[in-house]
């Protein structure tokens, strides 16, 4: 193939260049798209052809709304239009639109998406009068690109779940919980709007783990996070507190409103027996409850509240719930 440099002005040489032209653009590993103001395609290369499945002749002056009716057709053009009246180059990312034509993944296998990524570039394209009257679509493959990089979110995502999750009953550990309390104790405290602290406890849970073995225990634990997802609400935060012990955070939570939710979770959980090894075995909870006040310091003297609370219903025969301040029961 000759150097398009050692090519000379006289028409045959000028017919050579630009066969060399086209043939460049032909063979690029992205997608070219020559456009004129009524958005009709004056250029379509190979790679748009192979992908698209439309030739190069089916697509010179079609309208490039018809040929793709699936498109988003008033962002596109205005995105098309703000580049003849700007006359700049623009962009636009996979993380914007993760694709501008419905286009299959040339790696599915191994690339773990059905679809093709793209990212996209617009370009202003000036005649001989200096006024652009064509734009060009630069359409690039980046499905490689998108798909490690939503799988590094994906696996970060994950790790981040882990370093925040108890293994055994799926609910929050007791330091992300105890983070989640200390943002709810500063919104609630700025905001003066009522907010409740739960804190629970399972009765006698080491005779329980002596008399059927810590196999049946953590079936116990497993049991107890369940309802406890089961009975908040999306608002409400549960958590593995310590051991047997759990807390829930109910924001916008009176403590009567807290202290009806707490009695029909003890209810359930008292009538939901641990089924263990052909078994079915009781399981009881006692529950503290404290509204925030407006004179406690810290999320600490909330906890604290709870706790005084919770050693009432222990101390008054366990299975039942006591509200910190009230007299024991």
């Amino acid at each position: 193939m000759p150097d398009i440099d050692s090519i000379t002005d006289n028409p045959a040489d000028g017919m050579q260049r630009l066969h060399l032209i086209m043939q460049l653009l032909q063979t690029l590993d992205n997608g070219l798209i020559l456009l004129d103001r009524d958005h009709n395609i004056q250029l379509w290369n190979s790679f748009m052809e192979n992908h698209s499945g439309i030739s190069t002749s089916d697509a010179r002056n079609r309208n490039l709304f018809e040929l793709f009716p699936d498109l988003p057709q008033a962002w596109l053009k205005r995105k098309i239009e703000s580049v003849f009246k700007l006359q700049s180059r623009t962009f636009c990312t996979w993380e914007e639109h993760p694709r501008l034509f419905n286009f299959k993944s040339t790696r599915p296998m191994t690339g773990h998406s059905a679809k093709m990524y793209q990212n996209i570039t617009f370009i202003p394209l000036h005649g001989l009068d200096k006024t652009v009257n064509q734009v060009c679509l630069l359409v690039y493959d980046v499905t490689e690109i998108a798909t490690r990089k939503k799988e590094l979110e994906s696996a970060n995502e994950s790790l981040r779940l882990v370093s925040r999750t108890d293994g055994l009953t799926k609910l929050y550990n007791r330091a992300y919980w105890e983070e989640c309390l200390k943002l709810e104790f500063q919104r609630s405290q700025r905001s003066g709007r009522p907010a409740s602290l739960i804190l629970l406890d399972i009765d006698h849970f080491k005779t329980f783990n002596d008399t059927h073995g810590h196999q049946a225990g953590d079936q116990a634990l497993r049991m107890v996070g369940q309802l406890l997802q089961k009975f908040r609400r999306a608002t409400d935060t549960a958590g593995r507190y310590g051991g047997e012990e759990f807390g829930i955070i109910l924001p916008e939570t009176t403590v009567e409103q807290a202290k009806i939710f707490a009695e029909r979770l003890r209810l359930k959980i008292a009538t939901s027996d641990v089924i263990w090894d052909g078994e079915s075995l009781a399981l009881s909870i006692s529950i503290g409850i404290s509204a925030l006040q407006a004179d406690m310091n810290t999320h600490q003297d909330w906890i604290e509240a709870s706790d005084n609370a919770l050693y009432q219903s222990k101390a008054a025969g366990r299975n039942r719930v006591s509200v910190a301040g009230d007299s024991a029961e």
